[in-house]
């Protein structure tokens, strides 16, 4: 038996991480207006509604009462009076149906339909959703949904006491592709008074200001303004008075020059590590060192002589190695961009993880001018 504790992790950084923040500090490149905001009052909405999905093998519910009542008032609604404690319900399974319907989607349009049970199914496999309203917030039905279920994985094995099963993914969730149909269309009013408004996707002060600025230069007309860090307000210009669509054709194709934060963001559960170009670093200096420690253990048997009445005996023994490399203290100039950065954390050898701890401490020191996102 070998037990390993470690501190660090061996494997040094790839190369790749710092090809990819090299990347980042090419010239940000303009991008369309459609790309970076959105016209106000031409927003999803989301849908919601609760369905029985049938057919799946006796792999759905373990009888639960609600979904043999939900059984129940299919079959009432089909002609037939069941009570719920006479059916067995195992090829049947309650599900949760979500789905986005977007502006301006007409009656008779369709939409996708993500499905997730509810109850304690093992799997969607192979299952029809059975007609099942979808619900807005304000409690109307807006699109009905039915059809076969599309699963990203699977389970499989003999199950049971001491079986083995296989599983991929998560079987109990699945998407109907198209199985939605649009009944009720939701009103969209973008332009009032012949003025409109823009939402950015991601708010910053400078990018509304050389959005509405973008916007002038183009249409002198518009008078477009900044209201705050996510909106930008304007007027139809003259010419385009009575054709909002064509205006907003031609207005999605203007090309803004958006502002980019200095971010840092790491996802430990994957040892991520991403970086925008503005990333700057003050003059410091860096130590880095670690540490391995290894346990093994290990039985040996002792045989005992010929004809001598002993018995074999286990003599278990433990042997213990310490690895510590030799700690480095390094002064980084100050590195106004994330190319440089990379390059002066990747010439000291660290892995992913011993990177995300420099990070952290660079933050606490006020060496990093950057925002850390830890996710």
């Amino acid at each position: 038996m070998r037990m390993r504790l470690s501190f660090t992790h061996p494997v040094r950084l790839l190369p790749v991480f710092a090809l990819l923040l090299a990347a980042l500090v090419l010239p940000a490149s303009a991008a369309r207006v459609k790309d970076l905001a959105q016209v106000e009052g031409s927003r999803d909405n989301q849908l919601v509604g609760y369905g029985i999905v049938v057919g799946l093998a006796g792999d759905g519910d373990s009888n639960a009462l609600t979904t043999l009542r939900s059984v129940a008032n299919i079959l009432q609604r089909n002609g037939l009076t069941i009570d719920p404690t006479q059916i067995k319900a195992k090829n049947a399974a309650a599900v949760m149906l979500t789905a986005n319907i977007a502006a301006f989607l007409k009656s008779g349009s369709r939409i996708d339909v993500t499905v997730a049970s509810l109850g304690d199914a093992k799997s969607l496999q192979g299952g029809i959703l059975l007609q099942t309203p979808l619900l807005g917030a304000d409690g109307r039905v807006y699109a009905v949904a039915q059809g076969a279920i599309a699963l990203g994985g699977f389970i499989g094995g003999a199950g049971g006491a001491g079986g083995a099963t296989v599983q991929k993914n998560h079987p109990t969730v699945g998407i109907i592709s198209n199985g939605a149909i649009v009944e009720r269309e939701i009103p969209a009013v973008f332009v009032r008074d012949g003025r409109l408004s823009l939402s950015l996707h991601n708010p910053d002060f400078t990018s509304a200001a050389r959005l509405a600025e973008a916007i002038n230069l183009a249409y002198p007309l518009a008078g477009a303004a900044a209201r705050d860090a996510a909106t930008v307000d304007l007027a139809l210009p003259p010419d385009y008075l009575g054709r909002d669509v064509a205006f907003l054709a031609d207005l999605g194709t203007v090309a803004v020059t958006p502002d980019i934060l200095a971010r840092i963001i790491i996802n430990e559960r994957t040892g991520t590590i991403v970086a925008t170009a503005p990333v700057g670093l003050s003059r410091v200096a860096i130590s880095h060192g670690s540490l391995t420690i290894t346990i093994a253990n290990s039985v040996s048997a002792s045989q005992p002589g010929p004809l001598s009445g002993g018995q074999t005996a286990l003599l278990p023994s433990t042997q213990t190695d310490v690895k510590e490399t030799k700690g480095s203290f390094t002064i980084i100039n100050e590195a106004p961009s994330v190319d440089r950065l990379a390059a002066a954390l990747n010439a000291l050898g660290v892995s992913t993880r011993d990177m995300m701890a420099i990070f952290q401490t660079l933050k606490s020191s006020g060496a990093l001018q950057a925002e850390l996102i830890i996710n």
